[in-house]
This record gives structure tokens, sequence and C-alpha cells, in this order.
């Protein structure tokens, strides 16, 4: 996913990134009919130009939520394949931990209970990205564009 990231920056110049939250994943992945029509045009639309990427923590949060029986994985997937999928099928390029994104989560500029949900914020933040989040502590969040 890096390489192509890479290549498209390459001969294109800098990408225009869309951060994609765990529930829109999620909802992609399984219930499309849960997500908004700002958000699918979103999806759609950075999905076409390679633009789409998530935090490395979302994959963290799917596991764990498979580890704690609140996702059923379909018969044919693995938690990995199905993670894998997603990527694949998305094309998302997927964004590092980094200290200025850590440091940024634990700022007290993004007040959410959940460390997951702040570090994919600061990680929006961080790229200067919109976000697309069914969250709506999120989405009140000054300084963070979502999409909704």
């Amino acid at each position: 996913m890096l390489v192509t990231f890479l290549r498209h920056w390459m001969k294109n110049g800098p990408v225009m990134l869309t951060i994609c939250d765990t529930n829109i994943l999620l909802f992609w992945a399984d219930r499309r009919d849960r997500l908004s029509m700002t958000a699918q045009e979103a999806l759609e639309n950075g999905r076409v130009q390679g633009e789409l990427a998530c935090a490395a923590i979302s994959f963290w949060e799917i596991a764990l939520l498979f580890r704690k029986s609140r996702l059923i994985l379909p018969t044919q997937h693995t938690p990995t394949s199905y993670m894998e999928d997603i990527v694949d099928s998305l094309g998302l390029t997927i964004l590092q931990l980094t200290p200025t994104i850590a440091a940024l989560a634990e700022s007290g500029i993004i007040v959410h209970g959940d460390p997951c949900d702040r570090l994919i914020a600061a990680t929006a933040m961080a790229y200067q990205a919109p976000l697309i989040t069914a969250d709506g502590k999120l989405r009140t969040t000054p300084g963070l564009n979502c999409i909704w």
C-alpha cells in the first residue's frame, strides 16, 4: 500500500487523503446501509482516486471486537483475511502512529473517552485530512474536519 501511495504521489503530486474511522470500515464491509449518503460518496470518490487511509489502530480495534465476540466473522474469513479484504477493497493506505500523533491525541484538544478514537482523530488532524466518521463526539471536535 505504501509503495502504491508513493508511486501515485511521485507521479501526480501530493495526495489529499481522507481518513476512515473504524466504524466506517466496518459499515462499509458489512452494513453499507448504515453509511450516510455523504459518507458513501466520500468513500467511493476516495476509493476511485486512491486517497483513502486509516489509522493502524483501527485494525487492533477490529481484532479486539472479534476476540470479544462483538463482531462475528463471515465463514470464509479469518480475522486477518477479513481486515486484508477491507484494505484491498478500499485501497487503503495504513497510517502508522507517530510521536506527533500520540502527543496530539493526549494534548487535551480531542475530548473523547476512547483512546483509539483520540488516536484516529489525531491522525486526521496531523495529516490535515477529513475524517469519515459516524461518531457524534468526534464530529463536534474543534479543528477536526468530519464527513458524515
